[in-house]
């Protein structure tokens, strides 16, 4: 398949709601709401708020593929993406029927949605819901827990958001998107179901990079036990695990969302015409590993106690009491030689000087200067 074509067009089904990661359950409660008949929605339960958390089904084919997302209710772009899709699947073209004819979709958006009204990563309890596979303390790993053991999917696609510092191995551009086939033990053991997600993700990637190139990761497969995608994989379900990581001027994921649907859409029609068995696992493998040689702003060829260094500077985002936005709070992460990073921001010029304190780990409090311009300003970590 092609890509390309489809995203073209993707504004016709971009779902114009959700503009921004900050909608709450009763948002994608109503959009649920208005699917068509084609879509079945069935309620699971409720989180420890008592807000629904809704099955949605789709297709008549033979292959059962579940999807989740939002299970850290901060990560937001899953959900996005995934309401895009639904009115992907209300179109008239040879992608729809191939996927319903083929395919049974099980979808559950949004399995956190208390830790979305907050806008954090954790629930009610404050417990982290993908390491709470093992002891079920919270109603939302219980809930997703049972659906899949209910459905049985052939193949699961785990979805998430990752911070926005990593960076992709010998391209120093961000991690826009992540993949993984996680382990299903300490051994990384890779038996016919992990080889299965591997081949997916070897396919999604092959259709995904031309159109995002040098800006897709491989995740780190270290087995966490606690965790949903882990013990999916181990229950007999391909798990797929995607993450949005970051883009140049992108705080709102708006164009990362685009790209994650297509990643979506590539691997469910690589499942309906199993032409993921076309791939090998070279490919997979051979995907260029997450690292973190990136900063949100780098400073070159600044003279500091004497000698010249570059600075590098990050930002950590707190959620607003109403959990509708965030502050980002710079501190000094790195000083010295930076040469081999990378930033979303960079400045470099032989007339850069600052006025202010450079502290490591501190908050940024300076004025950055190109000869007599000021050209950055950063007041108790907050960028001005």
């Amino acid at each position: 398949m092609d890509l390309q074509p489809i995203l073209h067009h993707y504004e016709n089904f971009k779902e114009k709601t959700l503009q921004n990661r900050f909608f709450k359950h009763q948002t994608i409660l109503s959009l649920i709401e208005k699917l068509p008949s084609t879509f079945e929605v069935v309620h699971l339960g409720n989180s420890v708020q008592q807000h629904s958390i809704n099955l949605v089904k789709w297709g008549n084919g033979k292959t059962k593929i579940m999807l989740w997302s939002q299970m850290h209710g901060d990560e937001a772009t899953g959900t996005m993406a995934l309401f895009d899709l639904f009115n992907f699947l209300q179109g008239d073209n040879e992608h729809v029927k191939l996927l319903t004819e083929n395919c049974q979709l099980f979808f559950i958006p949004m399995v956190n949605p208390d830790g979305a009204a907050a806008f954090t990563r954790r629930n009610a309890q404050q417990i982290d819901i993908n390491r709470d596979f093992l002891k079920e303390s919270s109603s939302e790993a219980q809930i997703l827990k049972q659906c899949r053991a209910d459905i049985k999917p052939d193949f699961g696609f785990n979805l998430h958001d990752q911070l926005t510092l990593w960076s992709v191995s010998k391209s120093l551009k961000p991690a826009t998107l992540s993949f993984l086939a996680p382990a299903l033990d300490e051994e990384l053991s890779i038996n016919e179901t992990r080889k299965n997600a591997m081949l997916v993700i070897a396919e999604m990637f092959k259709q995904i990079d031309p159109l995002l190139p040098k800006h897709i990761g491989l995740f780190d497969d270290e087995f966490e036990p606690r965790a949903f995608g882990d013990n999916f994989q181990k229950a007999g379900t391909a798990t797929i695990l995607i993450e949005a990581g970051g883009f140049a001027a992108d705080f709102e994921k708006q164009e990362i969302r685009r790209y994650y649907f297509g990643a979506i859409l590539a691997g469910l029609l690589s499942i309906a015409t199993t032409s993921y068995t076309q791939q090998n696992l070279e490919n997979y493998l051979s995907i260029p590993k997450n690292n973190k040689q990136i900063f949100h702003v780098l400073i070159h060829q600044i003279m500091l106690n004497g000698i010249e260094v570059s600075i590098g500077i990050n930002y950590d985002e707190s959620p607003a009491a109403d959990g509708n936005s965030t502050t980002k709070t710079y501190t000094i992460q790195d000083i010295g030689d930076l040469s081999f990073c990378d930033a979303y921001q960079s400045y470099t010029s032989t007339q850069l000087h600052l006025k202010g304190d450079i502290i490591l780990y501190k908050e940024a409090h300076f004025e950055l200067f190109d000869h007599n311009e000021l050209i950055l300003s950063f007041q108790n970590g907050k960028l001005l």
